[in-house]
């Protein structure tokens, strides 16, 4: 824990407030986070500070069968749980809107919380909505879901528009004008192509592989990593199992189809959920991935992108399943001794917990200010620059 008493770790992505949403209703007093709620959550105060996490984005993610307002409305929701969260626990968690915020910090041991949109569906298409969310201290948005919106296709869809439409590309910049980093997790390679070619400033994978490793379009192929150096972006290696072990891929794909004969979301992760998903592990054991599972993707991502371009996006609370030994938030130094075991130098391992990611924010922010200073807000639509939707 030395390191990452100087050095915490910043996580790219956490669906506690999700999970919030599903299991409570965002009854706050039902899920103290404050206590261990090892039951029920991956996420809490103690797990947290033996994990050794100072930076973490909240996932304000919703559901991408959520659309329009609906979509919009369930974003601010999520906002509005994680405001309740800081007002609830001053001491150990604190708003931080910029790289500045995260660096105080650090210095009053509290850890620092940021907020990442998780889907452009919860824009609805409006500019106005993206500057908004912003202003509510949302501080990235990940392009797609699972599923394409009407101006970026998804990894995991089939192709609509063949990576970011006219309308997607003046999203990118409209973000590098306000300063909210652009999370390239869960989008096309297109897509990732198209926004690298259009930002002007660094992109995130807020949880997001390495593919060489695990062949799932989830992860980052070769060719995007090694686009990050000149970019400046940050590729933030995730512990979803279905997405690091290869195992464990056509197993998860059963698991999901379990959960859909049940009526469930694949997703869902509330206890009736979790029930099913326990019955369906003791009958078909699960291929179990580890933190050396993880670090194999480390050690690849550092070699294609470099390590000045990688850190850390658990996804903790938004999977059913995680690793052995990265069990919940407190797993962290058991990733950290499994990287030191493989001879990474304290300096590397510095820029994967925190540095890397402060930096990536403040770039963002730098490019914000020159361009606030050259253009004003966006005012274009979506048929303006797309045309009308097709009947």
């Amino acid at each position: 824990m030395g390191l990452l008493s100087e050095f915490p770790v910043v996580d790219g992505h956490n669906d506690l407030p999700w999970a919030l949403r599903e299991q409570v209703r965002y009854d706050l007093d039902r899920l103290d986070i404050a206590q261990d709620l090892s039951a029920r959550l991956h996420t809490d105060i103690p797990r947290l500070r033996r994990g050794g996490v100072g930076g973490q984005f909240w996932s304000v993610y919703v559901r991408s069968d959520l659309a329009g307002d609906g979509a919009v409305s369930a974003t601010l929701e999520q906002i509005d749980v994680v405001g309740r969260l800081l007002a609830r626990h001053p001491r150990e968690l604190v708003r931080a809107l910029t790289a500045d915020d995260l660096e105080s910090a650090r210095r009053e041991g509290r850890i620092a919380s940021l907020m990442g949109a998780e889907g452009g569906h919860s824009i609805n298409n409006s500019l106005a909505t993206l500057r908004a969310l912003h202003t509510l201290g949302v501080r990235y948005m990940t392009l797609t879901h699972n599923d394409n919106n009407a101006w970026a296709d998804s990894a995991t869809d089939t192709p609509g528009v063949g990576g970011l439409s006219a309308f997607g590309r003046e999203v990118v910049r409209e973000m590098n004008r306000t300063g909210m980093l652009v999370d390239l997790s869960h989008v096309a390679v297109t897509t990732m192509r198209d926004a690298l070619a259009v930002t002007e400033a660094p992109v995130i994978f807020s949880h997001s592989s390495a593919r060489a490793i695990c062949d799932h379009p989830r992860n980052v192929p070769d060719e995007v990593l090694e686009l990050l150096p000149a970019n400046g972006g940050v590729a933030m290696a995730t512990f979803v199992p279905k997405f690091i072990l290869p195992a464990a891929v056509a197993w998860t794909r059963a698991a999901d189809e379990n959960m859909e004969a049940h009526g469930l979301h694949p997703l869902d992760t509330t206890p009736r959920a979790m029930k099913i998903h326990e019955a369906f592990e003791e009958a078909n054991p699960r291929p179990v991935a580890t933190a050396a599972t993880v670090a194999d993707h480390l050690d690849h991502m550092r070699e294609t992108a470099g390590v000045d371009h990688i850190g850390i996006g658990g996804d903790f609370d938004g999977t059913a399943f995680t690793p052995r030994g990265l069990d919940d938030v407190s797993g962290y130094p058991n990733l950290i001794a499994e990287l030191l075991s493989r001879n990474w130098s304290t300096a590397d391992l510095a820029k994967l917990t925190w540095q890397n990611s402060v930096r990536a924010l403040r770039a963002a922010e730098d490019v914000a200010r020159a361009a606030q200073a050259g253009r004003g807000p966006s005012l274009a639509t979506l048929e303006e620059l797309d045309g009308e939707p097709a009947a």
